[in-house]
This record gives structure tokens, sequence and C-alpha cells, in this order.
């Protein structure tokens, strides 16, 4: 990744902070609206099975005999399984029971996990500063769990799709510590310079992850009377898988990297907070899920506690 050469926001890099949480976004309002057409589990099988058929073109030497990807296998297997075959298959499994909004805001807990596992695997300490921003974006996420009524916070009854987005955050913080520290040679050169040949080798070990999870999940659905089907093939299915396997999966991954070279992970990691944003939008207007006033109380918490943590 080039230096920061930066910080200015310009028009351009604007739009490449922005783009990425619209994407992501969008990829919670469609993994919402698939439920009942194609199984969640499956539904990130065929998300990457695509987008590795897109990007093959453009980095399909990462494949070949001779590699420097096959001396690194056992690395990329672990990033393949907590960045592509577990993330989404968790966030796609808890919008069956959890709403967009509520997904996102839980997601953007996600750097108070990343504190705590930089603390307990690397022994980054933990600021005073860090400490507080942690404090109050886990306030954000108890408005978000409690829908709203913290006095009944040991009583309340959490669907099961609240804890599966916690645990997706929970893997996505360590996915995200193995790249900010690979041991030394873990990472060939020619593979971590390019984008496109660095995700591509986490796809193709993913998608043997993501393939058994998925074979796993037929061999728990029920049996279907003869004609019918857990996959309701069609064109509302197949704009789905076309725009999770472009947006979130390529453009987003793409602007992202570009976006963070310009300004550096603590800013571009404010945008990643539109986020929840993007999707009470999204999910008022398409799936007629309003957010609720909770919802805004989760989202500043949330925000604030980031804010407060990475301010220097």
């Amino acid at each position: 990744m080039p230096p920061i050469a930066s910080t200015r926001l310009t028009p351009t890099t604007l739009l490449l902070l922005v783009i990425p949480p619209l994407l992501w976004a969008g990829n919670a309002v469609v993994g919402r609206a698939m439920q009942g057409v194609v199984p969640p589990i499956t539904l990130n099988f065929l998300r990457w099975a695509l987008a590795f058929a897109l990007l093959l073109p453009l980095a399909g030497w990462v494949l070949r005999p001779g590699s420097p990807l096959w001396p690194h296998w056992r690395r990329f297997a672990l990033l393949g399984l907590l960045g592509v075959g577990c993330y989404n298959a968790l966030q796609y499994l808890a919008l069956k029971t959890s709403t967009p909004v509520n997904v996102t805001l839980v997601a953007a807990s996600m750097p108070v996990w990343m504190l705590l596992l930089g603390r307990v695997l690397h022994g980054v300490r933990i600021s005073r500063r860090a400490a507080l921003g942690a404090a109050l974006s886990l306030t954000g996420v108890a408005v978000v769990l409690t829908r709203g009524q913290l006095d009944d916070l040991l009583s309340v009854r959490l669907v099961p799709g609240d804890g599966w987005i916690l645990l997706a955050s929970l893997l996505w913080a360590w996915y995200s510590w193995l790249l900010a520290r690979p041991h030394p040679g873990s990472e060939p050169a020619t593979i971590k310079a390019d984008w496109a040949a660095f995700l591509l080798a986490q796809m193709v070990m993913g998608l043997g992850w993501s393939g058994l999870f998925a074979a796993g999940e037929w061999l728990a659905l029920p049996a279907l009377p003869e004609g019918q089907s857990h996959i309701q093939w069609g064109w509302p299915l197949a704009a789905a898988l076309v725009y999770v396997a472009v947006g979130p999966s390529l453009v987003a991954y793409r602007c992202w990297g570009a976006a963070v070279a310009r300004v550096g992970p603590p800013i571009a990691a404010i945008f990643n907070n539109l986020t929840p944003l993007f999707a009470a939008v999204l999910s008022a207007t398409l799936l007629r899920e309003p957010p609720r006033a909770y919802h805004a109380v989760s989202f500043v918490l949330i925000v604030g506690g980031i804010l407060v943590s990475s301010r220097r």
C-alpha cells in the first residue's frame, strides 16, 4: 500500500470513503430481502463463488503451480475462513431474525473488539480514552440489543440474530488483527502488493470453507415435498447475487483500500460507521422497516465512542 500523501478530504477521496459503507449497508438489506429465497449460508457461498469468477481474469496467476500462494496456504486458509467463510455467512444468518439496522449497529461495535483482542493477542495497551470510547460504543450496542429498554438489561431476551452478529464482529476483529500484524514472511510481497491477488488468495481458500458450511446447512434443512426447493431461482435472486458479488465484495473492497491509502485507518474508520445510517435509510425505503428512536441513540453512542477512541 502506498504511503499516505495527504489527509485532505478531496471530493474523490470522500467518494471513495462513502461508497463502501453504502454498499455494505445494501448488502445487509439484500441479505434480509433474500430470507426465504435462499438459505443464508448458501447465499454466502454463491456470493463468493460469483465474485471469485469475476476476479479470476485479474489475478488468476495466483492459482498457477509455483505461485507464492501455495507455500503460505495455511495463512490464507485462516484468512479465508474468517473473512470469506464466516463473517458474511453469520451476517446473513443474523438477518433471519434481526433487521439490517440492528445488524449494522451491532457490527459497528467492532473497534471495541479490536481493542480487546489487540490487548489479549498482541499486548497492545488500551488507553483511558480508548476505554472510554469502548464503553460508549458498548452502551450503544446494549441500547440496540435491549430495544431501548436498558432497565430490562438483565432480563432481556436476545433474538438469535443478535448473537450471530456479535460472533461475526468478534471474528472480523480477529481477521483484522491478522491482517495488521502478519508474521514476518507469512505473506508474499507479490501477492500483498496486488489487491486483486490478495483477495483472490483468500477467496480460493474461503470458498472451500463456505462450501463446507453450505453443505452442512443443506444437511440440516428439512425435507420438502416433491417439486419444491429451498432456493427460489429467478430474477430477484440473480440480481441479488450480482449485487453482493460485485458491490460489497469487489467494488467496496477496492474503494476502501484506496481510501485508507489516502487518509489512513483512523479517519476511514469514522466513515465506516455510516453503514448503520445508510442501512436505516435503505431499510425504510426498500423493506418498509423504519428505524426507531433507540436506533438514533445507539448510532450517536457508537460513533461518539469511536471518535473518542481514535482522537489523538
